[in-house]
């Protein structure tokens, strides 16, 4: 087994923890406006979100590939790798309340979560452009004109996610935010 096999094996259950969580919490939600009698509004804020972040983590899922053959097992890279796949799982499960029972709109849910979501994932964008560029084999990739325009492009509709409070603006921004990752997905 290589080191990325080992270390992929404790990230890899981590992230698909956030992928269930995130698939669950969506899953919750439909039941509960499905259910005879419920009020509950999904609107598009909420399922945006959980797509975004879904795609995020997604992406950097398939970034971790990048590393395959700089990854070594120590002490320090599985406490990274552990907190950077924890962090994208509190934001997954942010997404979507545990309790929907009484709860007339996921928006309400939204406006309270948001910026800590798309925080969280600010963050550790940041956190994992700072290390790719530390990494002399990756950096030139990061810095690639494509690259660092789409990476610009996201930071700035996250910081806009995050700042906007008018639900028509918001909705822009998260279909921006995952058409720049299906775009993303589709040229690159």
């Amino acid at each position: 087994m290589s080191d990325f096999e080992f270390m992929f094996a404790l990230y890899g259950l981590m992230l698909g923890l956030s992928l269930a969580e995130l698939l669950s919490g969506l899953a919750r939600a439909i039941e509960e406006r499905l259910s005879p009698g419920a009020g509950l509004r999904i609107g598009w804020l909420t399922p945006l979100l959980a797509i975004f972040v879904l795609l995020d983590l997604l992406s950097f899922w398939g970034a971790a590939w990048l590393t395959r053959d700089i990854i070594r097992v120590s002490g320090d890279s599985l406490m990274f790798a552990t907190a950077f796949a924890s962090a994208y799982y509190m934001a997954s499960r942010l997404v979507f309340p545990r309790d929907l029972a009484g709860l007339a709109s996921l928006d309400d849910h939204f406006f309270r979560m948001r910026r800590i979501v798309i925080g969280i994932l600010f963050v550790l964008l940041v956190v994992q452009i700072g290390w790719y560029a530390s990494l002399p084999q990756i950096a030139p990739r990061i810095f690639a004109p494509a690259s660092l325009a789409m990476t610009c492009l996201l930071a700035v509709l996250m910081l806009l996610a995050m700042a906007l409070k008018d639900r028509r603006w918001l909705t822009l921004v998260l279909a921006a935010l995952v058409g720049r990752y299906v775009l993303g997905y589709i040229l690159f």
